[in-house]
């Protein structure tokens, strides 16, 4: 909450008013972009942001199918193009935004040739693009910040891992969705569970990403185990069926 009301405060600047996210992957930085999304959608941001529209640059999308440099600069480009006809009406939206650094580039992050964060950084500093960034500490320090040029144009935005109160909330936020899927109540009693165990368990991962796993594993467990208990109590009305030379109604 705290790290979408900056987010907020950031976009509403009159300039260096383009976030950067900066987190452990799996802490939930696209769910503050997609936070952003539902305020905007429901009008609960200030007035500034009302009309904005919320859109996710792809950058494997982007670079599929490239094999030359301009094949990506005129994509690139067209999509800059785009946003700045919308007269700052699109956020940006660019996850792991250091791999802008290098993307498109004849020789990568260090090997001169035009790269993606060069092609951003004129309508950046103009203020006709606005965007979100997300990337870890590390990545940040890598390749954001050896790039003074465009460290300048982000405010960063420290999204730490949620506690163990805060993911079991997340997760109460989320469940409807899973329980659409996978046909089931989660009680919050197991979304507790599936916090503790989450923490408990995985070591090399991070809240709430890897709680979220565990609930999404344990909904598709129990239909498995309902699914196999309708299976077994079927041929087992066949076979008694059968013993008794009487036909199953399916």
């Amino acid at each position: 909450e705290e790290e979408l009301k900056r987010t907020i405060r950031i976009l509403g600047r009159r300039s260096k008013n383009n976030p950067v996210l900066v987190g452990e992957a799996g802490v939930g930085k696209t769910s503050i972009a997609h936070g952003l999304a539902q305020r905007i959608a429901e009008g609960r941001v200030p007035k500034s942001l009302n009309d904005k529209i919320v859109v996710q640059l792809d950058m494997a999308q982007l670079l599929a199918g490239t094999r030359y440099r301009g094949d990506f600069e005129e994509r690139l480009r067209a999509v800059v193009q785009e946003v700045t006809d919308s007269r700052r009406r699109v956020i940006l939206v660019i996850d792991e935004v250091h791999t802008l650094v290098g993307a498109g580039s004849s020789g990568g992050a260090e090997g001169g040739g035009i790269d993606a964060a060069n092609l951003l950084k004129p309508a950046l500093a103009r203020g006709e693009l606005q965007c979100i960034g997300a990337t870890t500490l590390d990545e940040y320090r890598r390749y954001i910040e050896k790039d003074p040029a465009l460290e300048r144009r982000f405010q960063p935005v420290n999204v730490p891992e949620p506690t163990q109160e805060e993911t079991v909330e997340i997760l109460v936020g989320l469940a409807p969705k899973y329980e659409r899927h996978h046909q089931l109540r989660y009680a919050r009693e197991a979304l507790v569970s599936a916090v503790k165990l989450a923490s408990q368990y995985i070591a090399d991962r991070y809240l709430p990403d890897k709680a979220i796993d565990v609930m999404d594993e344990a909904g598709s467990k129990v239909r498995q185990q309902l699914f196999q208990e309708a299976e077994d109590s079927k041929t087992a009305a066949e076979g008694w069926a059968a013993s008794q030379e009487l036909e199953v109604v399916r």
